[in-house]
């Protein structure tokens, strides 16, 4: 049985984010499709904040209606309405409009948007939601989690989206380029046809949701069976001292004033109990640490860095770009694998080890910021260190991601509540900064990988 809960809260964890990470690791092969180009990134992480509109409403709801709110009303409408929408984007992610004088693919934005409001919308109701079952499946349910980028970048490895080729074209001498010089000859980049169409991988999507759906439906009924299965075979210490009951069911001893249960120092049992379930063993300082490590982490992970990805990959060509993504979406899991066997609540460390990853961050927007010629351009050396620089930024802040989950479930059922929504702060603010520096400003280039603009 054990292990069964298991499987379903990993599935279910899946579902949280596959959809929008799914989206991530296929733009490798979607930039080259549709007409934003570059800019797409940029575009995907303002929309995916715009959703935050669902987590905010949640955490309004969890704050002004204490115990009104059905989670499992709302996992059930949004896991629902996250299939339809990777449904319908397997049909209609081509689909462009005009809009302000420039075509834009608005059917794939208008459907990320749903997807996005779907995702988001987890962070502040699966979780919550996960506190029913005990403290062993929350780790299971982050790695999962994690296997939300992983399983849809291995499936996208499959596709040979890196495949690209340089070849040597000649143009008429009649044809004048786009600066009124005429044209004559050079380098174009190819692409191979893929192993599948984009269409095959969006219904892949479709299909992780409907598991995601069924693995709900199914853990909804395993946690009542344990809700019921500790309220009449194993009383709860606590529930049982505030009912004047001893460990063993028996009545407890302890003079009684005014139909109150009094302890040894004449306290009432409800007030000890109450002050045993709600000490806490951080301060408030600590928890504003705690706190900032969320928003700070998924500020880069979830907002500046995403939007700048292509920049900091491309120039490397298609390899890099597909690699980086890929294998970063596989270091999420691993960390979280990690952080089940190796454990390490120390906020020392957690503050240490974000420093670490920041510092790969900042490589990684350096070399963007040096579009389209960065460093070690061309060689093999300079494909590897990008793609490690970008792995080991993911898998550090996963983890730290994974063990403030973790301490902040020994808290509270608000505490979790309010992490989703430092972790959608967090996004929105590095969203939201990153936009007009990349479409507004134009601060950073973009080239092409058989282009000799970098060479002196």
């Amino acid at each position: 049985m054990a292990l069964l809960v298991h499987f379903l809260a990993c599935a279910f964890g899946m579902g949280s984010w596959v959809a929008i990470n799914g989206l991530w690791v296929e733009l490798p092969v979607i930039v080259n499709k549709l007409p934003e180009g570059w800019y797409l990134p940029s575009y995907l992480t303002v929309i995916i904040q715009l959703a935050n509109l669902g987590p905010l409403l949640v955490t309004l709801m969890y704050k002004l209606s204490p115990g009104q709110l059905k989670e499992e009303a709302v996992i059930y409408t949004i896991v629902s309405v996250g299939t339809v929408s990777c449904f319908l984007l397997s049909f209609f992610w081509k689909e462009t409009t005009v809009v302000a004088g420039n075509r834009h693919s608005t059917a794939f934005l208008i459907i990320t948007f749903f997807l996005s409001l779907v995702d988001c919308t987890s962070s502040v109701t699966f979780l919550p939601f996960m506190m029913q079952l005990p403290a062993k499946y929350v780790t299971t349910y982050f790695i999962g989690e994690g296997l939300s980028g992983f399983v849809p970048g291995i499936v996208a490895l499959g596709q040979g989206v890196s495949l690209a080729k340089c070849v040597n074209i000649t143009q008429p001498q009649e044809n004048m380029t786009d600066n009124g010089a005429p044209g004559h000859g050079g380098l174009e980049t190819q692409y191979l046809p893929l192993g599948f169409s984009t269409e095959i991988f969006f219904f892949f999507l479709t299909g992780m949701m409907l598991l995601c759906l069924v693995a709900f439906t199914f853990l909804n009924s395993v946690s009542r069976t344990v809700e019921l299965y500790t309220e009449n075979l194993v009383p709860d210490p606590v529930v049982s001292i505030s009912h004047g009951l001893d460990n063993n069911g028996r009545e407890a001893t302890g003079e009684s004033m005014n139909g109150q249960n009094l302890g040894d120092r004449g306290e009432p049992r409800e007030a000890i109990a109450e002050s045993r379930m709600t000490k806490s063993r951080y301060s408030v300082y600590q928890f504003a640490f705690i706190y900032f490590l969320v928003v700070w982490v998924n500020c880069l992970s979830n907002g500046v860095l995403p939007s700048v990805q292509t920049y900091s990959c491309m120039p490397y060509g298609n390899m890099a770009y597909h690699l980086s993504a890929t294998l970063g979406s596989m270091a999420n899991p691993v960390a979280c694998i990690i952080a089940m066997f190796l454990p390490k609540r120390s906020l020392l460390f957690l503050g240490v080890l974000c420093l670490f990853g920041t510092g790969f961050g900042t490589y990684n927007m350096a070399m963007a910021a040096m579009s389209p010629c960065p460093l070690l351009q061309g060689s093999a050396a300079g494909v590897a260190v990008i793609v490690l620089s970008w792995v080991f930024f993911t898998g550090t802040l996963s983890y730290i991601k994974v063990m403030v989950g973790v301490i902040l479930r020994d808290e509270s059922h608000s505490a979790l509540v309010w992490c989703g929504a430092a972790v959608q702060i967090g996004s929105m603010v590095g969203a939201l900064a990153m936009f007009p520096l990349v479409n507004v400003y134009n601060l950073f280039h973009s080239g092409d990988i058989c282009s000799a603009q970098c060479l002196v």
